[in-house]
């Protein structure tokens, strides 16, 4: 993979890790602890909250999964490890690489891992 194609790699990563920072800073408020106080909102409401709460939670967890991913892609691309398979050692093809430039699995490999 030649110089240009992983500078662009390079800045569409860091792009996406800058908008999942914010995101996850403007997230804060929604995964904070529910109030159960009866009298301050009802069983309905309270519930609501609950779910709208463990909805938040995922979504952070899942955005920090992606941050490190997108962390670990970065660094490979300075060691010149970037675009091989992390299992075959294979180089993963750039249409994949398009779709996901944190993929660290060729299709072969990670259609494997996925029937475990």
């Amino acid at each position: 993979m030649d110089a240009l194609s992983i500078e662009k790699f390079k800045q569409r990563l860091a792009d996406e890790l800058a908008a999942l920072r914010i995101t996850s800073k403007t997230s804060q408020l929604a995964t904070q602890t529910v109030e159960l106080d009866q009298s301050a909102m009802g069983r309905l409401s309270r519930m609501d909250a609950l779910q709208t709460q463990a909805m938040a939670q995922e979504t952070e967890r899942r955005n920090q999964d992606r941050m490190k991913a997108i962390s670990n892609a970065l660094i490979q691309m300075n060691s010149d490890d970037y675009g091989f398979c992390l299992q075959c050692d294979e180089a993963i093809p750039e249409q994949r690489l398009l779709f996901d430039p944190a993929a660290t699995h060729c299709v072969k490999c990670a259609s494997q891992l996925s029937d475990i």
